[in-house]
């Protein structure tokens, strides 16, 4: 079984980049995550994390199709 909610550290493993990016994406609002413990250590819950990948993938779609790929040496 999965655990519910990950570490920073986990949620840039899943996404390939660095842990300072995922911190500035939680501190930003862009991935929601909770503060939890007397440190306040930051938690992301895997639910989020998913909807947080479809999401980028719907704003992808839509900027692909608002910036459709022209091929720069016509013939």
């Amino acid at each position: 079984m999965e655990p519910r909610f990950l570490l920073l550290s986990d949620v840039a493993a899943e996404l390939n980049v660095s842990d300072s990016q995922v911190y500035h994406m939680v501190r930003s609002g862009e991935l929601p995550a909770i503060k939890i413990g007397g440190r306040g250590q930051w938690r992301v819950e895997r639910v989020r994390l998913e909807e947080y990948i479809a999401r980028k993938y719907a704003e992808t779609a839509d900027w692909v199709q608002s910036n459709p790929l022209v091929d720069r040496d016509p013939e």
